[in-house]
This record gives C-alpha cells, sequence and structure tokens, in this order.
C-alpha cells in the first residue's frame, strides 16, 4: 500500500470545506431570518404611513372649518403616531407647528413654547425647509406675545436663515419690521421695508397671498412713517395702496388694521373728525369679524375719539363686553386646559398599548428565534475553531514576514540617501584623477573610510540595542561614534542615575531618539560643538540636548517634519518633547519621560 505524500495538503482541505459549508449554512439562516424581519417591518411601515396619513388630514379639515379642539386632539394623534428619530420628521414637526398655532390662539404660549421645544431637535432631518420656518416663526410669535421682542427678533432672523422662497423672506422682514415698531425703532423698521415695498414679489405656490403679504408690508412701513413723524406723504400713500390691496378680499379682520392705522395717522395730525371717523370703521370691521379683543381693544380708541356726551354709552358698551370677553376667554382657556390634559393621557395610554404590543412581538420573536439557535450556535463554534486553527498557523508567519520586509526596505532606503552622492563622487573621482599620485591616493582612501563609517553607522542603528547591565556603556559609546574633527560632544550626567531600574522598551526608545537627533542635527544643523545632558527629576528623566549650530532658523520647519517620527516615539512612552530654534543660541531640545 502506497503511503499518502499529502497528509496535511487533505487536513487542510478538509477544515476548508467544513469552513465553506458552515459560511453557506449561516448565511442561508440569517438571510431568511433578515428577509422575515424585513417584511415585518415594511408591513408595519405601510400600515402606519396609512394611519398617519389619514389622521392628518382629518386634523387639517377640523383646522379649516375653524374647529380648533378637535383639530389639535388629531394632530397631537398625529404626533404621537410619528417617531422622528426613525422616521416621519415632516408629519411629526407640521403636527407640532400647528398645535402652537392653535395653543397660541388660546393665549397658551407656556404650552406652545413646550412643543416647539420638541420639534427643534427634529428641524434638520425634515425634508421640507418650511416646516423648520414656520416652527422658529411660532417661536417669535410666542416671544413678541409674552413682550420679550429681544428673543421674539433672534428667533425671527433663525427663520429668515432657513427660508428659501424669495416671498417667505420677505415676509419675514415684514415681521422682523413690526417688532421694531413695537420697539419704537422707526428708522430701523422703515429701513428694512422701504427695499421690499419697491418689488412687487409674488408667492408662487399660493398666488392669493401676494396682496395679502404686500398689504401687510406697506401697513408696516405706513406705521414706522407715522412714528418718524417727518413722512406724512409717504405715510398716507401707504395706507391707501394698503387698504386698496386688502378690500377685495372682503375680510374684515385684515380691515381691522387699515382702519386702525388710518386712526393712528390722523391721531398724530389732530385731525380729530377723521381720528373719530376711522376709529368708528376700525370698530365695526371688528364687531362684523365677531373679534372680541379687538372690538374691545377699538372701542377704548373710540372712546379716546368720541365727544365727551357720547363717552357714557360708550364705556357702558365697553364694560359690558369687557366683562364678557373676560368670562368667555377663561370658559375657553378651561375648555382646552382639558383637552391637553385629554392629549396628554391619551398620550400616556398610547405609549402604554406600544410597550404592550412591543413585549408581544419580542416574544413572538423570541420563540420563532429557539427553533434556529442551536443551528446558529453549531455554525459560529465549527466556524470558530477554524479560523482559530487557521489564524494561529498563518499569523506568526505573516507578522515575520511583514517586519522583514519593513526593515528590509528601510535599510535600502537609508543607504541609498546616505550613500548614493558618496559612491558618484568616488566613481567620479576615479575617472578623473591619477591614483598612482600620493595625495590622490590619501583622497580616495579618505572617501572609502567616509563610506565605510556611514555603513557602520548604518548597521549600527539596525543592530539589536543592549538593554541590560551594559546599556549606559553602549549608549556612551553611540553618542561618542558622532565625534569627528568638526564636531566634538560633551555628555553630563549620564551615570548619576541607575539604568537598570528603567524599563527596557524605554531604553529602546531612548537609544532610538538620541539616535535620530543626532542624525539630523548633523545633516541640518552642522554644529561644532554639542552638549546632551540627563538629569533625574523627581520620577522622571529629562534630557536636554543643545548646540551651537547657526542654520537651524531657515530649516526649522524641515527639522519639525523629520523629527516627527521622535515625537511619535517619545509619546510611546508617555514622554514630552520640546524644541526652541533660536538664530543666536543655536538649537536646543529637552526629553521628559517617567521612569
Amino acid at each position: 500500500m502506497i503511503k499518502n505524500p499529502f497528509p496535511f495538503f487533505q487536513k487542510k482541505t478538509i477544515l476548508f470545506c467544513l469552513l465553506i459549508i458552515c459560511l453557506i449554512l449561516a448565511t442561508l439562516f440569517f438571510a431568511q431570518l433578515f428577509e422575515t424581519e424585513k417584511k415585518q417591518k415594511n408591513h408595519h411601515k405601510a400600515d402606519l404611513a396609512i394611519k398617519i396619513k389619514k389622521t392628518s388630514e382629518k386634523a387639517q379639515a377640523f383646522f379649516s372649518a375653524g374647529k380648533y379642539d378637535s383639530a389639535y386632539f388629531y394632530f397631537n394623534k398625529t404626533q404621537l403616531l410619528c417617531d422622528p428619530k426613525e422616521d416621519y420628521p415632516d408629519e411629526y414637526v407640521s403636527s407640532l407647528n400647528y398645535m402652537v398655532e392653535i395653543l397660541q390662539r388660546y393665549g397658551n404660549y407656556y404650552e406652545a413654547e413646550d412643543k416647539l421645544i420638541k420639534a427643534f431637535p427634529y428641524l434638520e432631518k425634515t425634508s421640507d425647509k418650511k416646516h423648520g420656518t414656520n416652527a422658529y416663526t411660532f417661536m417669535a410669535y410666542n416671544y413678541f406675545y409674552t413682550y420679550n421682542t429681544e428673543k421674539a427678533l433672534y428667533y425671527h432672523r433663525k427663520a429668515l436663515k432657513r427660508a428659501k422662497s424669495t416671498f417667505r423672506k420677505a415676509r419675514i422682514l415684514s415681521e422682523i419690521a413690526f417688532v421694531y415698531i413695537q420697539q419704537k425703532k422707526y428708522r430701523e423698521a422703515k429701513n428694512i421695508l422701504e427695499p421690499i415695498s419697491k418689488c412687487k414679489i409674488a408667492d408662487k405656490i399660493t398666488p392669493s397671498n401676494t396682496n395679502i403679504v404686500r398689504s401687510a408690508i406697506l401697513y408696516n412701513l405706513a406705521l414706522s412713517y407715522i412714528g418718524l413723524e417727518n413722512h406724512k406723504k409717504k405715510a398716507l400713500k401707504c395706507l391707501n395702496e394698503s387698504l386698496e390691496l386688502t378690500i377685495p378680499y372682503n375680510n374684515d379682520f385684515d380691515l381691522i388694521s387699515n382702519y386702525f392705522g388710518f386712526y393712528l395717522y390722523y391721531s398724530k395730525q389732530n385731525n380729530p373728525e377723521l381720528k373719530k371717523l376711522y376709529a368708528e370703521k376700525s370698530y365695526y370691521a371688528a364687531k362684523r369679524a365677531k373679534s372680541a379683543g379687538n372690538e374691545i381693544d377699538r372701542l377704548a380708541d373710540l372712546l379716546e375719539a368720541d365727544k365727551a356726551e357720547n363717552s357714557k354709552k360708550h364705556w357702558e358698551i365697553y364694560t359690558k363686553k369687557n366683562d364678557s370677553l373676560n368670562l368667555s376667554r377663561k370658559t375657553a382657556k378651561n375648555q382646552f386646559a382639558d383637552l391637553i390634559y385629554d392629549s396628554k393621557k391619551d398620550k400616556e395610554e398610547n405609549l402604554e398599548l406600544k410597550n404592550q404590543k412591543a413585549e408581544k412581538e419580542l416574544q413572538l420573536q423570541k420563540q420563532k428565534n429557539r427553533a434556529y439557535i442551536s443551528y446558529v450556535v453549531i455554525s459560529i463554534s465549527i466556524i470558530s475553531l477554524v479560523f482559530i486553527y487557521f489564524y494561529i498557523t498563518t499569523k506568526g508567519k505573516k507578522e515575520s514576514n511583514n517586519e522583514v520586509f519593513k526593515n528590509e526596505m528601510r535599510i535600502s532606503e537609508k543607504l541609498k540617501l546616505e550613500l548614493e552622492k558618496d559612491i558618484d563622487k568616488i566613481l567620479l573621482f576615479t575617472e578623473d584623477y591619477d591614483l598612482e599620485k600620493e595625495e590622490n591616493k590619501e583622497k580616495f582612501l579618505s572617501h572609502l573610510n567616509n563610506i565605510y563609517l556611514k555603513t557602520r553607522n548604518i548597521s549600527r542603528e539596525n543592530s539589536e540595542i543592549v538593554t541590560d547591565e551594559n546599556f549606559e556603556k553602549a549608549l556612551k559609546e553611540m553618542i561618542s561614534g558622532y565625534t569627528n574633527q568638526n564636531l566634538n560632544i560633551i555628555t553630563n550626567g549620564l551615570n548619576t542615575f541607575s539604568w537598570s531600574k528603567i524599563d527596557r522598551v524605554k531604553k529602546i526608545t531612548l537609544f532610538r531618539v538620541l539616535q535620530e537627533i543626532f542624525d539630523q542635527m548633523k545633516a541640518l544643523n552642522n554644529p561644532s560643538l554639542a552638549s546632551i545632558a540627563f538629569k533625574k527629576e523627581k520620577k522622571n528623566i529629562l534630557i536636554t540636548y543643545t548646540d551651537n549650530g547657526n542654520e537651524i532658523s531657515s530649516k526649522y520647519d524641515l527639522l519639525e517634519k523629520r523629527l516627527q517620527n521622535v515625537e511619535n516615539r517619545i509619546e510611546t512612552i508617555k514622554g514630552t518633547i520640546n524644541f526652541d530654534a533660536n538664530s543666536e543660541s543655536g538649537f536646543k531640545i529637552s526629553i521628559k519621560f517617567p521612569i
């Protein structure tokens, strides 16, 4: 019987086949598992998207119909269905914006701020930038209504940065100007409004908004002119143009402001008849719009503008309406407070149901996975054993080969850099000069000696470093090796402490670092005198290198780049290195590392 000459090859083949089989089984299992999870996730996502869309549409329908309590309820349901961290950030932020708008209508500014703070972390995730712009605008309104005009300006400016369309930017600028007017900064408001009032900026998405916003811009510009008191004609012109743009819409709510602007204008012009006329018009517009708050405010203006004999009649109406408004506002706030409470309660119930559902799904998933656990464990065990076997057998060889290759490449590069010029120089010398002459022969031998010394230094640099009790001697020999007829090196304090107490790795690192410093300084600085001092400071070793070279200041950047490897070596032993270049006193390097 012939003996199999390749037993190890067959063993490796069997192990390799087992590895492939295990990988195929594991891949099939995980593919099936991931496919099942993906289908379940997609199905759930599709159902959720439909539910969010229907709830949002219902909320918007109630909002458009003016049924704000029902709209708030369904917008709240919409935002509870969304998980903005995973998906639906647009629907989440949009729903919160609508809720904020409703809360502000009811004067609940603190609750509105709470909703906006929830929206802010997800503004950058929204695909439509208008949601972020609206959120910042609503926050600006919130601060404006609570008399914090500086904060209002801050958020209006943030909204302005996010706005994309020219129309939206013009609208926000008008709102910023209105805040300035409330701060009595009429000139700043005028400077913003005048440029945009000269341009007819259209809303391409909702064309009907074009004239409404332009009317607001002109109205705000008129208010700034009235505040400045020296733009009589301009103020009246803006008020007339704003009114002309508002009348076709037959919107009594907007007419309240237009007529109020005329009331302010004629108050400044001391025209009591027209002042009273527009106070009445503003009041009746508020009455037709059924805006109780505006109706009372405009009635107060009428009280101030009317004659004394009518004041009693207006005062009785004012008192009656004010009491009625306070009662209705209180009732509305109480009703809305109940709605907010119900929404919070609904949120808690939804979270509880979600947790219960998640627990059931987790239990089902665990039951499904139990059937596959044994296969997975077996597969992973076999793969691990095979991997460990190949890893142990190949790692040593690979690392050894890589290290040898790196060292060879480094030594080769070093030899090339150090000796290439010298060899070229000696070849040219042999061609150009007669070696039979004594003086040429001496020069030739000198060149050969230089090549020998450089080769010896490279050999010494890459040779094994002694780290036993002879380390001090080896270090001293290495330093003295750089001494020649052009360079004198003084060594101090080398034997002031015991090198045997210092870690082997630190001694090797220090040896290589000093070699690198001497090589670079000899190449770049060309000093004639250098000193290296060793000193122990508490639990640290301090080494100071100085020389009298005067060429380093112009080559400092190059030296620092070349000594990057030195700095990296020192950091590995938790040490520090500092460079100090000075054209007058030479160069100084300080090295410090713990014992």
